[in-house]
């Protein structure tokens, strides 16, 4: 389904979407084409427009228009993949439509067609710190001018879940999308933290899809170790998410024979650990939507002025991120505690580590993978707002470092990932070894072998087990 957008419903949802090929529309431009004709009227110092930028604000000068992107287009490291730079037009291209840049609206059908097409710019991983995502859009900047060019879709693209070739409406013989950027467009169109915020979108949808399937997962462990439902009662629920992991998790297990009066954290906190980490994703996901849904121009074209300002910095979303990465240690970690019990004769009562006989290996092994991505989950945690930067000669003195708190943040997705599915491949074997009907396609094996293909079935059936 193509993704409409105007500038102020786009979600983190959409983003993934839009990411891996379904393509964009475009809403009204009324916003966008306000700004424009209030900048063309602008009289006096314009940061950008009429003045350098950085240490050089006070420096009056012509706009510096292609030298200002050359010059900032310097990003370093490998280049991004093809859909988080897919993602990147999207946000910014919904970011001018909210208005305030004053970029010339003619832009917004062009970069459109990018997307549609596609089309990407070669972002490099590294160049922004939190104030601005200037390498990346200049980089883009460029290829719309014709100094770079666009990286047509690779096969790799496929395999990723984006389209390889263009999609309904549009030819794969049109020309390639171009526009002569104004000089006093330059700074308006790269003054946004768009390729931050699309990998905080891409992070939270993913990991959104995980949180919510770690409670079906956590369920079939409750039933393979008959733990206390009592725990999930309503009556001991405090908050909205706890409230709602503990009646999901009710529905989902039914009813169980407890053994125990009361089992180990990872069964009777989970409402409390889980719906803390739900809580911080919620919360992580309106931030990310709030600042996608706005304009983060310095300066600001509104009311009939320009207003110099500091809303491109993202010192909010680093805060939320790093909350969330946080949050998402807990979860996991509780899941690889609830793992230790799935090999613990004393809470199965099967042999020690389901192993089919007396002194065989089964499962043993998952307990150590699932704490190698766990140690990984914990090192992408550590905050990075922290840390603080001065630059330009003293003129910007803080830094929020958000792009580097979004790229742990999807990189915090394959290792909760493999905690989850380390947990349903123990689960899952419980309880067939206990004669509790369970239809995943798991291999039913129970001699000594590799698991390695079992936790890959594992980690592609989590989404499906999401229960949004």
């Amino acid at each position: 389904m193509v993704v409409l957008l105007d500038g102020a419903h786009l979600t983190c949802e959409q983003v993934d979407r839009a990411a891996h090929g379904s393509g964009v529309a475009l809403g009204s431009t009324a916003r966008a084409r306000a700004a424009w004709r209030t900048a063309a009227l602008l009289e006096g110092p314009v940061y950008g427009r009429t003045t350098g930028v950085g240490a050089n604000k006070d420096v009056e000068t012509e706009a510096a228009g292609l030298g200002l992107l050359r010059s900032h287009a310097g990003g370093a490291g490998p280049r991004i993949e093809e859909f988080r730079a897919r993602a990147t037009l999207v946000v910014r291209l919904n970011q001018l439509l909210a208005g305030g840049s004053g970029v010339d609206p003619a832009l917004l059908p062009v970069l459109a067609a990018a997307v549609n097409r596609g089309l990407t710019p070669p972002i490099r991983t590294y160049g922004a710190i939190g104030t601005g995502d200037l390498t990346a859009l200049a980089t883009t900047a460029l290829c719309l001018v014709g100094e770079l060019a666009w990286r047509p879709p690779s096969r790799s693209a496929q395999t990723e879940g984006a389209q390889t070739g263009p999609p309904a409406g549009t030819r794969a013989d049109e020309p390639v999308p171009r526009f002569a950027l104004a000089a006093g467009d330059a700074l308006p169109f790269i003054s946004s933290g768009a390729a931050t915020l699309a990998d905080a979108a891409l992070a939270c949808h993913r990991l959104g899809v995980l949180l919510s399937a770690a409670t079906a997962v956590a369920a079939r462990s409750f039933l393979a170790v008959e733990a206390s439902l009592e725990p999930l009662s309503p009556v001991v629920q405090r908050g909205p998410e706890q409230t709602s992991v503990a009646a999901e998790l009710r529905d989902l297990v039914g009813a169980t024979s407890p053994r125990r009066v009361q089992d180990p954290y990872g069964y009777r906190a989970f409402p409390q650990v889980h719906g803390a980490a739900l809580d911080a994703l919620r919360h992580t996901e309106r931030t990310v939507a709030e600042e996608m849904n706005a304009a983060p121009e310095n300066p600001l074209i509104a009311d009939g002025r320009a207003w110099h300002n500091g809303n491109f910095h993202s010192a909010r979303v680093a805060l939320a991120l790093d909350a969330l990465r946080a949050a998402l240690v807990q979860t996991a970690t509780m899941s690889a505690a609830r793992l230790a019990t799935l090999n613990d004769p004393d809470h199965t009562g099967l042999l020690p580590f389901l192993a089919e006989r007396p002194g065989g290996s089964g499962v043993m092994i998952l307990e150590y993978v699932a704490h190698s991505a766990l140690a990984e989950l914990r090192h992408l945690a550590a905050p990075v707002t922290l840390g603080g930067a001065v630059l330009s000669l003293g003129t910007e003195d803080h830094a929020s470092f958000t792009p580097q708190a979004a790229r742990s943040a999807l990189a915090a997705v394959e290792p909760l990932e493999i905690v989850l599915a380390c947990e349903l491949v123990a689960s899952v074997r419980t309880l067939r070894l206990r004669g509790v009907p369970c239809d995943l396609p798991l291999d039913p094996a129970l001699d000594d072998r590799p698991l390695d293909a079992d936790l890959d079935v594992a980690r592609g059936l989590l989404p499906g087990l999401a229960v949004r």
